[in-house]
C-alpha cells in the first residue's frame, strides 16, 4: 500500500482525509517536500536503519531554542567540576588565577560557539554535530581525525562522572560501603585502597549505565529533566547559602593546631585540656597526640609547642576574607594545609609524626594542572547542534540557544569563584575532601538549607551526565562509521533493528572502563581536555577558512562573527592544549594525525565541498604568481617533463615504457604532463583518450596531470600540446618523446617528419628534449639492476643536462645499483691527461660520483659535430679552467645567467653561448657551407656517415654492455630536405646499442657547482 505524509510527517493510506483537510496533493506542504527531499539527497529508503530516516513515524521537529538548546547546553556545561573541585581550585589558585583561569575558558568555549553558529547556520546539519560540521568544511581526513577525538573525549568524560559520582558516593554519602576499607590507613596505602574503590564501584557502575543504555535511550531522555532540575536546584542551593551568610553565617568550625589543619575525626572538643569540676582534664585530642590521658604525658613536639585554635569555616560574604583569598597557595603532594597569617613553633629538623591526624595535599598542585581539570567544566557547548535534526528552526535556535548557555554558564562560573573566595575560609577551600570539616562537601558546607542538597543534587546530575556520554559517544562513532571515512570501523555503524548503535556501545564502555582504571578524577580531567579543545580548535579553524576563502556557498545566517575571532578562538584552544598537559597535547596530536594519515591513505573518496580543497586552490594560485617573477635558478632547476605519447585506434597508449621512465625520472617531483594528440573530434575523442592516459598514470604511478589534445591533423595536435601545456610559471621545460621506431617505412612518413618538428619546437622554444630509443627495451618500475653502468657520452657542453640526467635516475631504486661512467671525446692535439684531471675535479664540485674516461678521435672522424661550436671543445676546456678560479671570481660567474642568451655559470662572460641560441641549426648549416663552397651535397652526408659510424664503433667498444647510454643530439636540419638524412645520422650512431637516451639541452645551465 503507497503512503503519503501529513504537515506532523506521519504516514497516512492515501485515502485518508486526516491531518490534511481538503488537500490531497502530496506536495501542498512545504515541509512535506523538504523532508521527502532531504530524505531523497542522503540516501533513505525503506530498508534504512539511520535513525533519522524513520519509515513508520516521522515525528515533526518540534523543539524551541529553550528545550532544545539552551536547557541542553546548560545540563551538559554545569557537571561535576563545580561540585567537587570549584572550591578547591579556588583555593589553591586563588580568586584572582581562578578566574584567569575561568575567563580563558570561558572565552575559549564562546568563541568557538561563534564559530559553531556560524558553521550550524550555513545550510543543514543532521547529526553528528562537531563531526559533520567540520568534515564538511575541513574534509573527511580532518572530520575523521578530529570526530574520533570528539567521540575519545565523550567516552572519556562519561569516565570522569562515572568516577566523580563515586566520589561522591564513598567519601560524602555512603563511607561505610567501601570494600577497600581505608580507616587506620595512610600515605600511599590509603591512596591505592581509595583507587581500588573508586576502579570496583566504577565498573559496577559504568556496567549498569551500559545496560540502561543497551535496553533503552527512550529512558535516558526521560530522565534529562529530571537530572537538570537537580542541578538547577543545587546552583541556587549556593547561592542562597551565600546571601545568608552574609547575616547569619552557617557553623563550621576548623580545628587548627599551630597553622595546620587538622582532620576533625577522632575528637569533639578542639582544645587540649577543659575545665570541668574546677579541674582541668585532658580531651579527645591531647590523646591523639600524647602517650596517656594524664598532663604529664609525653606529648607529640609540634603539639606541645603549638596551641590550638578553633576557626570558622565559613565567615560569611562581609567577613573580609576575600582578602586572604586571592592570590594562590600552591601545594606539594604531603603538604600540611596551613592557615596564613598565623605563627606556629617548630623544629626544621625534627621528623614529622603524627602526619594521619593533619588534612595533607594529595597531589601536587601548580596552575597548569588547575587549567586541565577546570576545562571540562566548559564543555558540552556542542549539545544544542547535536540536536539540531529535532529544532524547529535550527538555523535560529542554535547560536541563540548555544551562546546564551555559555553566557549563563560563564557568569555563574565567574561569580562562584568571587564568592567562594569571598565566603569560605582559605584552609576549607583547600581542603578537597572536607576532612577538616566533619567529612562535608566544601561546596555542600556554604549551600541551604542543607549540605544534603549538594550532595544528591549533583550525585543525581553527575549519574545523569555519565548517561548522557554514553548515550550520545556510540551515536557519534555510528555516524563516523556510516560516513566510511575509517574503514576499519564499519563493523561500528551497525546496530540493532530499531538503528541503536549495539556494537558502538560495546566499544564505547570498553573504552571507559580504561578511564575508570585511571581511578582519578584529576588525572582524567586533563584527558579529555585535549580531545575537547583539539575538537574546538577545528571547529574555529573550519570557520576562519570558509570565511577567509569566501566561498560562494558560505553564507550563514549568523552574522556576528569574524576570521579573527575564529583564529583567536583557535589560538586560545592550541595554546590550552600545552598549558593543560604538553604529553597529552602531544599524544592528542599523534592520534589524530595517525587517524588523518590512515584516512588519507585508505579511507573511502569523498567530495564535500571542503575547505582544504579551497586552500589548495589559493595556495596554488599564489605560487603559480610567485613563478610568474622569474625562470627558476641553476639550483633549483629540474625536469619539467611533457611526454608525448601516440596512441592507437582502440584509444591505448602505445608506448607505456615512456611513463615507466618518466616515474623514475622524476619519482613524484616537479611537474609531469602526459599529453597526446588524438585525431578526430572532442565530443567522440576527448572522454575516452583521456580515461585511457589517466588510467596508465596510475598504473605506472605517474603523479602529474593529463592532457589530450584534439585536432584535425597529429601535427597541429602535438605543436599545441608543446606550446599551451603547463599554467603561467608551471609550465614543462623539458619534452620527452619516443624515437619513431618504424620511420624508414613509407606509411609511418608523417610520424618521424612530426618527430623532427618536434625537435625543431622544442630547440626554437629553448626546452630540453630528451628521446629514448628502443623504449620496449627500458625497465619496468618493478624491475630491479643489481649492477651495470650508466654511460653519458659528453661530447657538446649542453647545459649540465647530461651530467644531471643520470643522477636522478640513480634516485629511483630501478637504477640505484647501477654506477655512473662519462666519456668525453677529446682531439688529438688536447691534453687529455690534463682533461681528466680537470673532469674529475669538476665532477667532484658538482657532488656527483662517476668513473672518468677521455677517449681520443681524430677531428676527421667527428666532423658533422665538429662545427657545433666546434665540438663546444673551446667551452668545455674553459669550464674545466675554472676550476683554478679564485672564490671571488668563482662567485662572480655564477651570476652569469641571460634569459635571452644564456652561459654558463662557469664561463666566462663573452664567451660562446651554449647550444640552443647558435648551435640549433648548425648540423645542416655545415652541409651548406660546403655545398656553396663547391662540395656536392652527398659528399657531406658521406662525412656525416663516416662521423656517425666512427663514434658508434667508439661507444659499441666502450659502451656495449652499459645498462644505459646517454648522447648528445645534434640540433635538427635546417631545410626539409635533410630531415631523412637526418634521422640516417642518429641511426647509425646508436646502432647495436640496447638503450639510449639522445639528450639535446634547453640551452641554459641545469647544474651548478654552488650550494
Amino acid at each position: 500500500m503507497d503512503y503519503f505524509l501529513s504537515n506532523e510527517f506521519v504516514l497516512y493510506p492515501p485515502n485518508s482525509d486526516a491531518r490534511f483537510g481538503h488537500c490531497r496533493n502530496l506536495f501542498c506542504s512545504t515541509k512535506v517536500f523538504g523532508t521527502l527531499l532531504y530524505l531523497y539527497n542522503n540516501g533513505c529508503n525503506t530498508h534504512s536503519i539511520n535513525p533519522f530516516c524513520a519509515v513508520f513515524v516521522l515525528q515533526a521537529p518540534s523543539l524551541g531554542t529553550l528545550m532544545g538548546v539552551y536547557l541542553p547546553c546548560i545540563q551538559n556545561i554545569f557537571g561535576v567540576i563545580l561540585f567537587l573541585r570549584m572550591t578547591w581550585m579556588v583555593g589553591i589558585g586563588g580568586v584572582f588565577g581562578s578566574f584567569i583561569i575561568v575567563f580563558m575558558c570561558c572565552s575559549t568555549t564562546m568563541l568557538t560557539a561563534i564559530s559553531m553558529s556560524a558553521i550550524a547556520t550555513n545550510g543543514v546539519v543532521p547529526a553528528g554535530g562537531s563531526y559533520y560540521m567540520i568534515s564538511r568544511s575541513l574534509g573527511p581526513e580532518f572530520g575523521g581525525a578530529v570526530g574520533i577525538c570528539f567521540y575519545l573525549g565523550t567516552t572519556f568524560a562519561g569516565a570522569m562522572y562515572i568516577l566523580g559520582a563515586i566520589e561522591l558516593l564513598l567519601i560524602y554519602i555512603l563511607p561505610q560501603a567501601a570494600i577497600f576499607k581505608m580507616e587506620g590507613l595512610e600515605g600511599a596505602d590509603m591512596e591505592a585502597a581509595m583507587l581500588n574503590n573508586m576502579r570496583v564501584y566504577g565498573t559496577i557502575v559504568l556496567s549498569f549505565m551500559a545496560t540502561v543504555v543497551f535496553v533503552g535511550v527512550k529512558y535516558v531522555n526521560k530522565l534529562a529533566l529530571v537530572f537538570l532540575a537537580c542541578v538547577i536546584l543545587s546552583i541556587l542551593a549556593v547561592y542562597a547559602g551565600v546571601i545568608k551568610t552574609a547575616f547569619e553565617p552557617p557553623v563550621f568550625p576548623v580545628c587548627i593546631l599551630g597553622n595546620r589543619t587538622l582532620i576533625s575525626k577522632g575528637f569533639d572538643v578542639c582544645a587540649k585540656v577543659i575545665e570541668r569540676d574546677n579541674g582541668t582534664v585532658t580531651t579527645k585530642l591531647w590523646k591523639i597526640f600524647c602517650d596517656s590521658e594524664f598532663l604529664n604525658a609525653t606529648c607529640d613536639e609540634y603539639f606541645a609547642n603549638n596551641n590550638v585554635s578553633e576557626i570558622q569555616g565559613i565567615p560569611g560574604v562581609s567577613s573580609g576574607i576575600l582578602a586572604e583569598n586571592l592570590f594562590g597557595y600552591y601545594l606539594e603532594k604531603g603538604d600540611f594545609l596551613e592557615k596564613r597569617g598565623i605563627s606556629a613553633m617548630q623544629d626544621p629538623d625534627a621528623p614529622i609524626t603524627n602526619s594521619n591526624r593533619y588534612v595533607l595535599a594529595d597531589i601536587t598542585s601548580f596552575f597548569t594542572l588547575l587549567v586541565g581539570i577546570y576545562f571540562p567544566s566548559v564543555t558540552g557547548i556542542m549539545a544544542g547542534s547535536n540536536r539540531s535534526g529535532d529544532l524547529r528552526d535550527a538555523q535560529k535556535s542554535i547560536p541563540i540557544g548555544t551562546i546564551a548557555a555559555i553566557t549563563t554558564t560563564s557568569i555563574v562560573y565567574m561569580s562562584a569563584v568571587v564568592l567562594f573566595g569571598a565566603c569560605i575560609e582559605g584552609v576549607v577551600l583547600r581542603d578537597k575532601f572536607g576532612e577538616g570539616v566533619n567529612g562535608n562537601l566544601v561546596i555542600g558546607t556554604l549551600a541551604w538549607p542543607s549540605p544534603w542538597v549538594i550532595v544528591i543534587g549533583s550525585f543525581f546530575s553527575t549519574c545523569g551526565a555519565g548517561l548522557q556520554s554514553l548515550t550520545g559517544a556510540p551515536r557519534l562513532l555510528q555516524a563516523i562509521s556510516r560516513d566510511s571515512v575509517i574503514p576499519f570501523l564499519k563493523v561500528f555503524g551497525h546496530g540493532k533493528a530499531n538503528g541503536e548503535p549495539t556494537w558502538a556501545l560495546l566499544l564505547t564502555a570498553s573504552i571507559c572502563e580504561i578511564g575508570i582504571i585511571i581511578a582519578s578524577l584529576d588525572a582524567v580531567a586533563p584527558i579529555l581536555s585535549m580531545f575537547f579543545l583539539m575538537c574546538y580548535m577545528f571547529v574555529n579553524l573550519a570557520c576562519a577558512l570558509q570565511t577567509l576563502l569566501r566561498t560562494p556557498n558560505w553564507r550563514p545566517r549568523f552574522k556576528f562573527y569574524h576570521w579573527a575571532l575564529s583564529f583567536l578562538g583557535m589560538s586560545l584552544c592550541l595554546s590550552l592544549m600545552f598549558i593543560c598537559s604538553w604529553y597529552y597535547a602531544i599524544v592528542a596530536m599523534v592520534i589524530a594525525t595517525c587517524i588523518y594519515k590512515y584516512i588519507e591513505f585508505a579511507g573511502a573518496e569523498k567530495e564535500w565541498g571542503d575547505g582544504i580543497r579551497g586552500i589548495s586552490l589559493s595556495a596554488a594560485r599564489f605560487a603559480l604568481m610567485r613563478l610568474e617573477e622569474g625562470p627558476p635558478h641553476t639550483k633549483n632547476w629540474r625536469p619539467q617533463i611533457m611526454v608525448l605519447v601516440s596512441m592507437d585506434s582502440e584509444q591505448n597508449v602505445e608506448q607505456p615504457r615512456l611513463l615507466s621512465l618518466t616515474n623514475q625520472l622524476k619519482a613524484g617531483k616537479g611537474l609531469t604532463i602526459v599529453g597526446t594528440s588524438v585525431v578526430g573530434t572532442f565530443l567522440n575523442n576527448h572522454a575516452e583518450a583521456q580515461k585511457s592516459l589517466r588510467k596508465l598514470m596510475e598504473t605506472e604511478k605517474v603523479k602529474g596531470f593529463s592532457q589530450v589534445v584534439i585536432s584535425s591533423n597529429l601535427r597541429d595536435g602535438t605543436s599545441h600540446l608543446i606550446q599551451v601545456g603547463g599554467l603561467g610559471g608551471l609550465k614543462h621545460n623539458t619534452v620527452l618523446v619516443s624515437w619513431p621506431r618504424t620511420w624508414k617505412q613509407v606509411e609511418d612518413n608523417l610520424r618521424f617528419r612530426n618527430f623532427i618538428e618536434v625537435v625543431r619546437e622544442t630547440t626554437a622554444a629553448s626546452m630540453a628534449l630528451l628521446v629514448p630509443k628502443n623504449i620496449a627495451a627500458y625497465p619496468s618500475n618493478g624491475e630491479r639492476f643489481t649492477e651495470g653502468h650508466i654511460d653519458v657520452w659528453w661530447i657538446v657542453h649542453d647545459g649540465g643536462m647530461l651530467m644531471l640526467l643520470p643522477f636522478l635516475l640513480r634516485q629511483h631504486k630501478v637504477w640505484r645499483k647501477c654506477k655512473m661512467r662519462i666519456f668525453t671525446v677529446a682531439q688529438m692535439d688536447d691534453n687529455s691527461i690534463q682533461m681528466k684531471k680537470d673532469l674529475i675535479t669538476f665532477l667532484y664540485h658538482l657532488r656527483i660520483d662517476a668513473e672518468v674516461e677521455v677517449v681520443e678521435m681524430h677531428d676527421s672522424d667527428i666532423s658533422a659535430y665538429t662545427y657545433e661550436k666546434t665540438l663546444v671543445m673551446e667551452q668545455r676546456s674553459q669550464i674545466l679552467k675554472q676550476m683554478h678560479l679564485t672564490k671571488n671570481e668563482m662567485e662572480r660567474e655564477v651570476q652569469l645567467i641571460h634569459n635571452k642568451n644564456p652561459t654558463s655559470p662557469t664561463t666566462p662572460a663573452g664567451s660562446a653561448a651554449t647550444p640552443g641560441s647558435e648551435v640549433q641549426m648548425t648540423w645542416t648549416d655545415k652541409a651548406e657551407t660546403q655545398a656553396a663552397a663547391g662540395h656536392p651535397e652527398n659528399q657531406s652526408n658521406v662525412r656525416r656517415m663516416h662521423t656517425a659510424l666512427r663514434l658508434n664503433e667508439v661507444i659499441m667498444k666502450k659502451s656495449k654492455e652499459a645498462k644505459l647510454v646517454l648522447l648528445n643530439m645534434p640540433g635538427p636540419p635546417k631545410n626539409r630536405m635533410g630531415e631523412e638524412n637526418y634521422m640516417e645520422f642518429l641511426e647509425v650512431l646508436t646502432e647495436g646499442l640496447n638503450r639510449v637516451l639522445l639528450v639535446r639541452g634547453g640551452g641554459r645551465e641545469v647544474i651548478t657547482i654552488y650550494s
